[in-house]
């Protein structure tokens, strides 16, 4: 089977977009859309907003990837968690369809056309979000309240049933649902409470389903996960991880498996790089060279066979110090893999 090059979505920002400036355009788009108006109508809004998407996103098709990310410039957590907010200030943890809005979404889907015949293939487009139990523990916290998480999960399935593209010119490939914390916090939920929420918010049909984990030992409650069909890890900076998974494991769950062959965390990186008198690298310097990449790859291809359908980096490229150092990262990662 085939081994998809996909990333995880975080990207900088260009150097002439002030942080606050695109939080407060995506507030305005987002409200827009909701509201049934353009964004592209706004001059604020098309450029700081709209246009700082699409020029991000073709910097990511230029890469090579395979199946490419929104690029996610603004607060993952706040993309879900502020429509949850609203939805909680009226009684409910279930977000009114008209609410679950991803704008990058309607932006790409209205550049698609565009973008498709400049680079003569039809878009791959990836989406991630934050998931139910993610979210459980930023707005509730630990202890864990069955009817409070099958709401979460609800507005977690309407967010991705929301974002499926299905058009000439773009495609939504796949849905990462991300649990960070999951195998690494003090969530009191019971591994049958988790596999009954994963289920409801993976209720839909189309994109291959995929959650991203920062702890392997996360996986295991996972695996009886009806709808989830791709369970993804951290190997280039924690390889640790890839011990705690074996292929028979998820042959006998029958699910497959992404990872992460290219190292993401740069404050790690950077003390690396200070400590051999490199104080002020270049993007050569900050990413890793092509044959460790490869040999990654090559390492969790073997162990996992076709059981490994996605790879790419690691997580975390937003506070990376330029789009072009992030972007050769993302151009590394895929030539190690198609040459490995």
């Amino acid at each position: 089977m085939e081994t998809y090059i996909d990333d995880i979505g975080s990207f900088p920002l260009p150097a002439w977009i002030k942080r606050d400036d695109y939080a407060k355009a995506y507030v305005q788009a987002r409200e827009m859309i909701i509201n049934g108006q353009d964004p592209y109508s706004d001059p604020f809004v098309a450029q700081t907003f709209c246009q700082t998407v699409a020029d991000s996103f073709r910097k990511k098709l230029s890469s090579g990837l395979d199946v490419i990310n929104y690029p996610q410039h603004f607060d993952g957590m706040r993309q879900v968690g502020d429509a949850i907010d609203a939805a909680m200030n009226q009684g409910s943890f279930i977000v009114d369809n008209k609410n679950v809005v991803i704008p990058e979404v309607y932006v790409l889907n209205h550049e698609a056309k565009r973008l498709s015949e400049e680079f003569g293939k039809k878009i791959m487009l990836r989406i991630s979000i934050f998931g139910p139990i993610e979210m459980y523990l930023n707005k509730i916290g630990a202890t864990a309240y069955p009817e409070e998480l099958k709401g979460f999960a609800e507005t977690i399935n309407r967010f991705a049933k929301n974002s499926i593209l299905n058009g000439k010119y773009i495609e939504t490939k796949a849905i990462s649902i991300d649990e960070p914390s999951l195998g690494h916090s003090p969530f009191t939920g019971t591994p049958e409470l988790i596999q009954e929420t994963m289920e409801r918010a993976y209720d839909f049909q189309g994109p291959v389903r995929q959650i991203h984990l920062h702890f392997a030992s996360g996986i295991h409650d996972l695996l009886p996960v009806k709808g989830l069909d791709v369970l993804s890890f951290e190997y280039a900076a924690s390889p640790q991880n890839i011990k705690a998974v074996e292929k028979s494991t998820l042959e006998k769950a029958d699910k497959q498996i992404r990872v992460g062959i290219a190292r993401t965390d740069i404050d790690a990186i950077w003390a690396e790089l200070y400590e051999r008198g490199i104080t002020q690298p270049s993007a050569e310097q900050i990413v890793e060279p092509l044959d460790v990449i490869a040999k990654r790859y090559r390492f969790a291809k073997e162990k996992y066979g076709e059981r490994m359908t996605f790879t790419g980096p690691d997580c975390g490229m937003g506070s990376w110090p330029s789009q072009d150092a992030a972007a050769l990262l993302l151009k590394r990662t895929v030539e190690a893999a198609k040459t490995a």
